[in-house]
């Protein structure tokens, strides 16, 4: 597993996968648990924030989510 940004609350951790596009799981760096994914959600054609149940999420972790997901919006478009 390749941790592909780390941000003060958030790992995210690039997760092996048999499909085409990637999965990256959102890990909470404190107490080192997945509490969401972005992977790719066909209906919509891009990749999407799935957050886990029970979870809460901030305006910063909000905004590092968005980031990743621009990222991989932007390596897509370079395919």
């Amino acid at each position: 597993m390749k941790i592909i940004k780390e941000t003060q609350y958030l790992a995210f951790v690039e997760t092996p996968t048999r499909g085409k596009t990637k999965v990256i799981a959102i890990v909470n760096r404190h107490h080192e648990q997945i509490i969401g994914e972005i992977r790719w959600f066909g209906r919509w054609r891009q990749y999407c924030f799935f957050p886990y149940n029970d979870t809460v999420w901030n305006t910063t972790c909000m905004d590092d989510v968005n980031s990743v997901i621009g990222e991989l919006k932007n390596e897509r478009k370079q395919e």
